[in-house]
């Protein structure tokens, strides 16, 4: 009888130690897990932000009412590197050189720098929206673009087109204000200008730029597609290609 009581008790006494080992490495095993997935989060995360689609927000007026400064936008960035970019598409792109005026960014504290950073890989910030523009592509490569007819309109490849469904034009006026230019887009460029054309330093203003005013396309991040935010915004962005609909080809125009 006391040979047994003396066996029992090394039992007895062990029972404790080992649940709490198992309670110790169940709770090591579920912090592995939670460790895991938050990095195959962070990783597609990013690898979704690099190659598909990233976020940005509007820096400035040169495309209201499209666009309003402040609204945040995704851009898609897989679509146009199989299928191009047309006529009517809104891009963002880096500077070409010499768009955008220098920039200096006043100094922020470490943390503040390291979370917009960390924000960024996943595509939830987007702190160098000011380093980039978006505008309207008009003319592609190998279209002769006009400007302006008797009615100030922008002519590609010999057509006249008629952009008062997205231009933010003054009550009373059809067309913005016209500045004379005729030009032919080379290949692998864009010629982009603003909707809010009378406020746009776009493909115009630039032509005494290296570039000559023309975009090329290793500088388009991708094609602007839906608003997220504000959410009294959300939803698509127009294209509106009926609007150069019927412009023939620069091999077929007249």
């Amino acid at each position: 009888m006391s040979s047994e009581q003396t066996a029992s008790v090394p039992s007895a006494a062990a029972g404790p130690v080992g649940g709490e080992q198992d309670r110790r490495r169940g709770w090591l095993i579920f912090l592995r897990d939670v460790v895991v997935i938050m990095v195959v989060a962070l990783l597609v995360s990013f690898l979704v932000k690099t190659f598909v689609v990233r976020s940005f927000y509007i820096p400035s007026g040169s495309m209201a009412q499209t666009l309003l400064v402040d609204d945040r936008i995704l851009v898609d960035e897989v679509t146009p590197r199989f299928g191009g970019y047309e006529r009517g598409d809104v891009v963002v792109f880096r500077d070409p050189g010499g768009w955008l005026p220098p920039s200096v960014r006043a100094p922020r504290p470490a943390i503040v720098e390291a979370g917009e950073w960390l924000l960024s890989l996943v595509g939830l910030s987007a702190p160098d929206s000011d380093d980039h523009l978006i505008k309207r592509v008009v003319g592609v490569a190998g279209d002769h673009v006009v400007c302006c007819n008797a009615l100030g309109q922008v002519s590609v490849n010999g057509v006249p087109i008629d952009e008062t469904d997205y231009l933010n034009l003054p009550p009373g006026r059809n067309a913005a204000e016209p500045v004379p230019y005729e030009i032919d887009v080379p290949e692998g460029s864009l010629w982009v200008l603003g909707d809010n054309r009378d406020s746009s330093r776009d493909s115009r203003y630039n032509q005494d730029q290296p570039g000559e005013g023309f975009v090329p396309l290793e500088n388009v991040v991708g094609r602007a597609f839906l608003k997220t935010w504000p959410m009294s915004r959300f939803g698509p962005i127009d294209f509106h290609h009926d609007v150069f609909a019927g412009i023939p080809s620069a091999e077929d125009a007249p």
